[in-house]
């Protein structure tokens, strides 16, 4: 037994509980209203005209932004649900100490529930946001402009949450750890919002502030990466041109994430995901 096996069995595991079928059906429900709602834009009048096909795309653009923050918000209560009770329950119920008596190493074990529960997180959002944005293109003909960016940018969301819940798992009970990665993954977005504020005003405190929230957990990094990602040029000028204080918007992003914030995102996965390993390997179980 190795760590793909552990990873395997992490998927099937997953694929038994009711959780995942609620959120795929939830996911189905979700993406037949979309395709229903964006089919009547097309019934939406301007000054006593139907909108032109411009009109259209534009808040099709718009209504994305907002449906991917959706997808984004139930796949990181996924991830978080996912990982929080997944090594909490297996060493309450003495699970655990069958696999490492087996030549498993506890390295192997915590690796493989990453490896497995990150391919189930990744699978949801590349199927989930294909869907949607298919979707979008066949009743309205509005693709997003980097729509593999986006989809890369959701997934690393959901794994950055998978990874700290995972960590918080190794040494906290499941519901505790849950609601301290949910929790922190509230304050990062607010930690934006607020960084965004300091932007506009030209404070470097308050500014700070946000710096170090996408530090800490860089989900709000990421998802202003995707927001990047789903913006036309047109809206990207538009916002550019903005006052200073729409860089405290959530849902409005002028520019793409430095490439100094994605390596630093590779790395904060390299030390978190370690660290689970170190501490899930000195704790007593």
């Amino acid at each position: 037994m190795g760590l793909l096996t552990i990873a395997r069995l992490t998927i099937w595991e997953a694929s038994r509980r009711k959780l995942l079928l609620a959120v795929v059906a939830l996911t189905v429900v979700i993406i037949g209203m979309s395709a229903w709602g964006f089919l009547k834009i097309w019934d939406l009048e301007n000054n006593g005209h139907r909108v032109t096909v411009t009109e259209v795309r534009l808040i099709s653009s718009q209504l994305l932004i907002l449906i991917a923050f959706m997808f984004s918000f139930v796949l990181a209560l996924s991830a978080v649900l996912l990982a929080s009770f997944s090594l909490p329950g297996e060493v309450e119920t003495g699970v655990v100490l069958s696999l490492l008596a087996r030549p498993l190493r506890r390295a192997e074990l915590v690796l493989g529930k990453w490896l497995g529960m990150a391919a189930l997180i990744v699978a949801y959002a590349v199927v989930a946001g294909g869907l949607e944005m298919l979707v979008i293109d066949l009743d309205t003909g509005y693709v997003p402009p980097h729509p593999v960016q986006l989809l890369a940018y959701v997934s690393a969301e959901g794994l950055v949450l998978l990874s700290m819940a995972l960590l918080l798992s190794t040494r906290l009970p499941g519901i505790a750890g849950g609601a301290i990665t949910a929790i922190g993954f509230l304050m990062a977005w607010i930690g934006g919002i607020v960084g965004g504020i300091g932007t506009a005003f030209q404070n470097q405190a308050i500014e700070d502030v946000g710096i170090v929230s996408r530090l800490l957990l860089p989900t709000d990094a990421l998802w202003r990466g995707a927001v990047f990602s789903m913006e036309p040029a047109s809206v990207v000028a538009v916002a550019k041109a903005a006052p200073p204080g729409a860089s405290a918007n959530p849902f409005l992003a002028t520019h793409g994430q430095p490439v100094e914030m994605l390596l630093w995102v590779g790395f904060w996965f390299l030390a978190v995901v370690a660290l689970s390993v170190w501490s899930f390997r000195t704790r007593e179980v």
